[in-house]
């Protein structure tokens, strides 16, 4: 293993000594911590109260992600990373594609059929205690998911959709307890390997969207599929 510094190390994207990232830690108290709820404390959050929605672009600092108050599997996965190094917690992110089936139902119309067939994912892994965590399961707000939950309450097992790929969509593994969590593990389908940072990932990785529709994507695909999760999540849908 490389040294912890490497993974306690701040970057242009996780800008932990921003004011508003720096303001959330002194107000949670998490440095008064023990390692482990300092952690949990943090994992929740992200899960939580940052809730599942898609910002203008992948490549944006963890303090521009808390100020927009939502996020999808990279940018929130920049500010989990962010928090955590903030407070002492060595973390690096794991960067994958996922089959966009994924995403059908969270993106729909017009905006689904112009994804690109393979998305670009992460998780983040996180050091506590001797041991590398796979965290994946903050993606989606408990709000959001249980939403989708009663709206397929018969679903019994595996499910793809609507930004969730598990093996028992009425009890997936979201919950920290020093444990591994999961939410759209399901649907990867190529590993793009083990980075220190998010910036070295996104630096060899990106969405493979062109020029046009990257600009229609910021302007108008990302309102609608966030209204549409908002939706869902109201439980109008």
């Amino acid at each position: 293993m490389k040294s912890v510094e490497q993974y306690l190390k701040e970057t242009l994207l996780l800008d932990y000594s921003c004011p508003n990232i720096q303001e959330l830690i002194i107000e949670r108290q998490w440095k008064d911590m023990d390692a482990y709820s300092r952690m949990k404390q943090i994992y929740d959050f992200i899960r939580d109260e940052i809730l599942f929605g898609y910002n203008v672009d992948d490549y944006i600092p963890a303090s521009k992600v808390l100020t927009d108050g939502y996020g999808q599997c990279n940018t929130k996965g920049i500010l989990f990373m962010a928090l955590l190094r903030g407070v002492g917690i060595p973390c690096r992110i794991h960067g994958f594609t996922i089959d966009k089936k994924l995403q059908k139902g969270a993106m729909t119309g017009i905006v689904y059929k112009n994804a690109p067939i393979n998305i670009l994912h992460s998780w983040v892994e996180v050091y506590l205690d001797n041991v590398w965590y796979e965290l994946e399961g903050f993606i989606l707000d408990k709000s959001y998911l249980m939403q989708l939950q009663k709206i397929n309450q018969t679903c019994q097992g595996s499910f793809c959709g609507y930004g969730v790929a598990v093996k028992d969509l009425h009890n997936p593994i979201i919950d920290f307890d020093r444990n591994n969590t999961y939410i759209q593990s399901e649907g990867i389908n190529h590993d793009l390997g083990i980075y220190d940072s998010p910036d070295d990932l996104l630096q060899e990785h990106h969405q493979g969207l062109s020029a046009m529709k990257k600009f229609l994507y910021r302007n108008l695909g990302r309102h609608l599929m966030n209204n549409n999760i908002q939706k869902i999540r109201n439980g109008k849908r």
